[in-house]
């Protein structure tokens, strides 16, 4: 349902553009390549979008290009591979696609102490094992405009700010729109947000090093203040239930359980997870970016 409602906000992102006969498809960091798959599978209820694609996948890894090329492999959409965004160069406006991107990105942690602030570094305890200091602030640190109290953390994400110019550059060149979906911040705040995973469990982040997965929360106010900086328009920030629900998630919900009343029950587990506060209803968080400012994109448009 997920990927299925993210297809056809792009099929309808199309149309308004005024249904271009070539157009873009960009995913970043498209995974075993599920996402995409689920929605070019919706995106086929209007053929002339699909015809229209050239669809690009921002991969760097080449085994995960076999595995994507598998999963799309009766798609009817050809995909070409990039290493960069900067590397696309094709006709037609741009529809971008990077969900839980912002969040692998890295940052970094600031600590204010009595004495001022410090930057949170790896280095070596008394018995030469990784660990967690603190040190001198390095170049590029911005102090927040919010109170942040003596033993709180920030963090700071050049990283994050880079990928957002980046996608508003592309959006410049080519006009269209990018949908970015990751858990994170709304407003700026002080926390303390890394964490490390493993076989989909917390682990500590320094003890194997390279062997999980490392992540930080989005700081969704950074992000749009840098795509409005590059030159985008970027719509009001939506929570996941807020975004998936004004798509239709609870009619397709519906038709679904009436296809396939045994599967009833899973499939309101699976509306639970998308969109419970307790889940990830809230804590996910999406953000569209546009050019021209014209453009109204489904969803995100201002409410009376």
């Amino acid at each position: 349902m997920f990927g299925e409602l993210i297809g056809l906000w792009l099929v309808e992102t199309w149309s308004r553009l005024g249904a271009p006969s070539r157009l873009q498809l960009v995913e970043v960091g498209p995974g075993d390549g599920t996402l995409m798959a689920d929605i070019l599978r919706a995106a086929r209820v209007v053929p002339a979008f699909i015809e229209a694609c050239d669809l690009w996948l921002v991969e760097p890894s080449d085994p995960l290009h076999a595995v994507q090329n598998a999963r799309l492999a009766g798609a009817q959409v050809t995909p070409r591979w990039s290493d960069s965004l900067s590397a696309i160069d094709g006709k037609g406006p741009v529809l971008l696609v990077a969900n839980e991107v912002l969040d692998c990105l890295p940052a970094r942690q600031l600590e204010r102490t009595p004495e001022g602030w410090a930057e949170r570094m790896v280095g070596l305890d008394a018995e030469g094992d990784l660990a967690f200091r603190l040190g001198p602030v390095g170049p590029g640190f911005s102090p927040p405009d919010h109170v942040v109290q003596p033993g709180q953390v920030i963090e700071q994400s050049q990283a994050q700010r880079a990928f957002a110019g980046a996608v508003a550059d592309l959006l410049k060149q080519h006009t269209g729109a990018a949908l970015l979906i990751d858990y994170g911040r709304d407003t700026p705040g002080p926390g303390d947000t890394l964490q490390a995973l493993s076989r989909h469990q917390k682990v500590d982040p320094l003890a194997t090093p390279g062997q999980a997965d490392l992540t930080q929360w989005a700081d969704f106010p950074a992000v749009l203040a840098a795509a409005q900086a590059a030159g985008v328009t970027t719509a009001p920030l939506l929570t996941q239930a807020e975004f998936l629900t004004r798509l239709g998630l609870h009619v397709r919900a519906d038709r679904l359980k009436a296809a396939q009343p045994e599967a009833a029950a899973l499939i309101d587990r699976q509306v639970q997870r998308l969109t419970a506060p307790d889940q990830m209803g809230t804590l996910f968080k999406v953000v569209a970016l546009h050019s021209p400012d014209a453009l109204t994109l489904p969803a995100f448009e201002v409410e009376p």
